[in-house]
């Protein structure tokens, strides 16, 4: 009789009790001299850089600014880039027991207003800029439009206003069950949905994360992932801190300064989605860079390619490994180890993090099924999110009365307890490591005065993994013209949400009930028999 699809972690690595500041007073404490963070920035001589002393001594000094604006459990945002006051405030508002909530610097007006008003924040903590992005004069646009926002702070001024605080002013008790940071993510309706996370599951996550990574003790961690992610501020930031590592922030992603880094700093670990590796790999100065440093890379995000992973290893040498998971189980659920076959690691998702229970179920019944079968991937453990912020419908939805986190993804288990991914249950598309969810953009689409019907979907990519195409029916009379929607959907939404490449038909193929079927449609673009625009 085959075996169910229902495998458990290992029990050997213990779970801490510790909260997130706990976690950075106590490597302060063990090596207080040692790098922690350094800025990489492309000219060497703005690369700021902090001890893990000063990296304490700044986040404590931030804990107590954030404190005498805002109470504990009240939600602050965060809408900037990769710098290092980032790093500084996830620590800081931790301390300060307010709720972090991350905003992707890229983002609109319209989509910011939408995370500051759903999660109810007092506080935003914005940069003036970034790759364009008029980030400070969009936040005094949309302010008088979110009803609790009553605090606007300076990115700039961050650590000068910390540093002028009484430091014998105390920081109030947090726990570790206490919710510490609202990430958006979404689910099967397609709108932004603010996953709830606690200190216990990113504590946790990140240090079972970077073990089964085989992070080196004190190495030095390369990061180009971006912090607003949970694969930046947690398996990041949280996994390199765990490991008394110093950490090597990158601004932006670029793929000539990473390795510049790599080599002048001797990096060990990294974490980055396949179009970050790929771009590495092909760029010209991967040959001449030094990088025989690299003991430990990891991926995910999207598909990873058997050949990227045997490239990786053979060309770095380092041990390769992947994850996955979703922001709402903080984030990694499975995971592959370094010791792994190139089997397991080119064509599994490796097998439950410790301390977590994951089982296949046929998602019509519920019911487990056999290994080898195809069904829906669930997770359980100390994990799992809190909930989604102010979505209790949704929250019951995700997350059932046994405590299972259901993911939406599609996957087959084998007796070891090891998965394959064979698809979503969801529509998201996932390109190059970012979530992305078509009903947002067919929302925005459907406005059109030349839109009557619009379906976004997910088309393979050999870089991006994913790539965003629409496929329009024009209103009556009206022309679907490549150029005007490109612009339309580019002016409201991030540029990495806006289709790149756009499809006119006459109809959709439909289900029974009247819905478009997408796979279809995939299979037709795979086909060349749609129109392209």
């Amino acid at each position: 009789m085959t075996a169910p699809s229902h495998a458990f972690g290992s029990t050997d690595s213990a779970l801490t009790e510790a909260t997130i500041g706990d976690l950075l007073r106590t490597v302060a404490a063990e090596v207080p001299d040692r790098t922690a963070l350094i800025a990489g920035l492309p000219n060497p001589a703005d690369r700021r850089s902090w001890t893990y002393r000063e990296l304490l001594a700044d986040a404590e000094a931030t804990a107590r600014m954030v404190a005498q604006h805002f109470s504990p459990g009240e939600r602050v945002a965060l809408w900037a880039p990769n710098l290092p006051e980032w790093m500084v405030l996830e620590f800081g508002c931790a301390m300060a027991g307010v709720i972090l909530v991350t905003v992707n610097p890229a983002l609109q007006a319209n989509e910011v207003e939408y995370v500051l008003n759903q999660s109810r924040a007092a506080g935003l903590i914005v940069s003036t800029e970034h790759r364009g992005n008029p980030m400070r004069r969009i936040a005094d646009e949309v302010a008088p439009k979110c009803a609790e926002l009553r605090t606007i702070i300076a990115m700039e001024d961050v650590l000068e206003m910390g540093r002028a605080t009484d430091p014998s002013e105390p920081l109030p008790h947090v726990g570790c069950d206490d919710p510490v940071m609202i990430q958006y993510t979404s689910g099967t309706t397609g709108f932004p949905k603010g996953a709830l996370l606690r200190h216990r599951g990113l504590v946790n996550n990140a240090t079972h994360f970077a073990e089964r990574m085989g992070v080196p003790e004190s190495g030095t961690w390369v990061c180009p992932m971006p912090l607003f992610h949970t694969g930046g501020c947690v398996v990041g930031v949280l996994s390199a801190v765990s490991k008394r590592c110093t950490f090597v922030l990158v601004e932006a992603f670029d793929p000539g300064l990473v390795l510049e880094l790599i080599e002048e700093y001797k990096g060990a670990a990294m974490l980055a989605v396949p179009t970050m590796l790929i771009a590495m790999l092909e760029h010209p100065d991967f040959k001449t860079r030094d990088v025989s440093s690299m003991q430990a890379i990891c991926s995910g995000g999207s598909t990873v390619p058997a050949a990227l992973v045997e490239q990786i290893e053979a060309e770095t040498g380092a041990a390769f490994t992947i994850v996955f998971g979703q922001t709402e189980c903080s984030p990694v659920a499975s995971m592959t180890s370094p010791a792994d076959s190139t089997d397991d690691k080119t064509l599994t998702l490796g097998s439950p993090m410790p301390h977590t229970e994951v089982k296949i179920i046929d998602p019509e019944t519920g019911e487990i099924v056999p290994c080898g079968t195809m069904g829906e991937y669930c997770t359980r453990g100390y994990h799992i999110m809190l909930g989604y912020f102010d979505m209790p419908e949704a929250t019951a939805a995700a997350i059932d009365e046994e405590g299972w986190l259901h993911t939406g993804d599609l996957c087959a288990m084998d007796e070891r307890g090891y998965t394959t991914i064979e698809g979503r249950l969801k529509d998201m598309i996932i390109r190059g490591g970012e979530n992305i969810y078509p009903r947002e953009i067919e929302d925005v689409l459907f406005e059109h005065d030349a839109v009557a019907e619009v379906a976004v979907i997910g088309l393979p990519d050999e870089k991006w993994g994913e790539t965003v195409a629409a496929v329009v029916r024009a209103a009556p009379g009206a022309t679907i013209e490549r150029q005007v929607l490109f612009d339309y959907v580019r002016s409201v939404l991030a540029p990495h949400k806006t289709p790149r490449q756009w499809y006119v038909v006459d109809s959709f193929p439909l289900t029974g009930s009247g819905k478009i079927q997408k796979f279809k449609l995939r299979e037709m673009c795979a086909k060349g028999e749609l129109t392209e625009a």
